[in-house]
């Protein structure tokens, strides 16, 4: 296929972050078969599917709407689908469900070995049939706790891969009382990484991550904390447009290289900095 003709899907991503006790985020690696970013380390986050849409799953999310969504992220309508994508995937990739029960509006818990054994099986069939999301929702009495997700960056994918996205980034706190555990399918391993050990590990060749994955880690890096990121994903801050320098990183304002910088290279746009940088 012409890679000019190859269709732009709309994506989303999660930064799942927690202080162990240091800043660390939560990394999988994709299996080496797949046909997008085969043996890369990533975030979980994959395309949107039709039936993210907010027709769909309005009613089922809470503490933000469409039109806050839509706000947050740009765009006339459809937001909330973004949201609910990077929830779903998480959920897939990472076995992590970022939810409140409907009634008690209590944070979900999987933490005795019957309801992780149940969501496990619950995971299976939504990695089978993705429409079974929405079932699971339903069956155990829960709301997508959206509101807890803050976007932070929107990175389009160059011309050449034979799949190109529209990802919009979030970040959120990882729940307490549940296990991450990548799908041994399309991941094949994951850690919790100081985003330091991710740079060096990245520089020595030991790990390989897409460049705006990579710029991504970067920008956690000059954080101490997760309650720190999520002060300033909240802070919804003006987006800073990305550019490659001479020696082919990507950089944002302040960062060497950025004045003479190519803004056609790459496209994306990231708000998360530290508040201390305003």
């Amino acid at each position: 296929m012409n890679p000019t003709n190859v269709p732009i899907r709309p994506a989303a991503t999660v930064m799942l972050v927690e202080d162990k006790p240091d800043l660390q985020v939560f990394m999988m690696e994709r299996s080496a078969n797949t046909v997008f970013a085969g043996g890369m380390w990533v975030f979980p986050g994959g395309a949107v599917d039709d039936k993210d849409e907010p027709g769909f799953f309005e009613d089922y999310c809470t503490h933000r709407s469409d039109t806050e969504a839509s706000h947050l992220l740009g765009l006339p309508d459809g937001g909330l689908a973004y949201y609910v994508a990077a929830v779903r995937e998480a959920f897939e990739e990472a076995g992590v469900l970022l939810a409140i029960h409907k009634d008690s509006h209590i944070s979900l818990d999987i933490k005795t070995p019957e309801d992780q054994q149940r969501f496990d099986a619950h995971r299976d069939r939504v990695n089978e049939n993705g429409n079974h999301f929405l079932d699971v929702i339903e069956s155990e009495n829960l709301l997508l706790d959206v509101g807890q997700m803050h976007y932070i960056a929107r990175w389009i994918t160059p011309e050449g891969p034979p799949r190109r996205f529209d990802a919009r980034f979030f970040v959120t706190r990882m729940p307490t009382n549940q296990n991450p555990r990548h799908d041994d399918h399309e991941l094949v391993h994951c850690e919790w990484l100081p985003p330091a050990e991710i740079l060096e590990r990245e520089k020595a060749g030991d790990m390989v991550l897409m460049s705006p994955t990579l710029r991504m880690v970067k920008t956690l890096a000059r954080f101490k904390s997760a309650d720190e990121v999520i002060a300033a994903a909240k802070a919804v801050l003006p987006d800073e447009k990305a550019r490659v320098n001479a020696d082919r990183e990507l950089v944002l304002p302040g960062d060497p290289g950025y004045a003479d910088g190519d803004e056609n290279i790459e496209t994306g746009w990231v708000r998360l900095r530290p508040l201390l940088d305003q």
